[in-house]
Parts: C-alpha cells; structure tokens; sequence
C-alpha cells in the first residue's frame, strides 16, 4: 500500500496550491480519508477529512471556508484544493487513509496509512 502526495511548493501569501494524493495497492473507497498537517516544532494535526463515499467533508476551523477536500474513487486519488494561503500554513502535509467510514472520524487514532507528506511554504 502506498499513498503518494504532491503538489507543494512555495507561494506568498494569499496564492493558491492543489494537493494530490495517489493510493496505490489497494482500493479505499469503503474509507474516509483525509489531510493533516505538521509544522515545525509542533504535533500533527488535523486538516480536513471525508467520508468514504465523498459526499461529507469535515474541515478544522483554520482552514474552513479556505481549503476545499475532494476524492475521486474512480482514479483512487485525494485532493486538497487551498486558497488564501496564510503564513501559518506552513507545514508538511500528508494524506491518509483512515480505518473507519465517516469524515468526522478522521483523526490522528484512525489513520490506517499514511503518506510520505509533501511541503508547503507560504511566505509572508
């Protein structure tokens, strides 16, 4: 099972970038998956997550109304769509796959696979 993440890079402040993830080995789409995120010195936390079929997302309240999560089950890929990027975005971001079905039960303990994590920037 691999799960592979593109699509970082470096951006000022207010830009946009698009996040990939690719599953490969297995099929997830009886799972919820999602996005988290870790900057420097600090834990992993949650970004936003979505339910196994796509039609229930769950955002944490620093990205709502920012960050757009989308899957397509067809082609075993993640999306994360970012907008108005703000410095404290900064952070490795990673994508997972999660052990139940629901968006709201994508967290840190449910996480069955992980991806290798892709960097984002965001310049002030």
């Amino acid at each position: 099972v691999q799960l592979q993440a593109s699509g970082g890079g470096l951006v000022q402040a207010g830009a946009y970038l698009s996040l990939s993830c690719v599953a490969s080995g297995r099929t997830f789409s009886r799972y919820a998956m999602g996005w988290f995120r870790q900057a420097p010195g600090k834990e992993r936390e949650f970004v936003a997550g979505i339910s196994d079929g796509g039609g229930v997302r769950n955002y944490a309240d620093s990205v709502k109304g920012r960050f757009t999560i989308s899957r397509d089950n067809a082609k075993n890929t993640l999306y994360l769509q970012m907008n108005s990027l703000k410095p404290e975005d900064t952070a490795v971001y990673y994508c997972a796959v999660s052990n139940r079905r629901f968006a709201s039960e994508v967290t840190t303990r449910s996480v069955a696979y992980w991806g290798q994590g892709t960097l984002v920037t965001v310049s002030s």
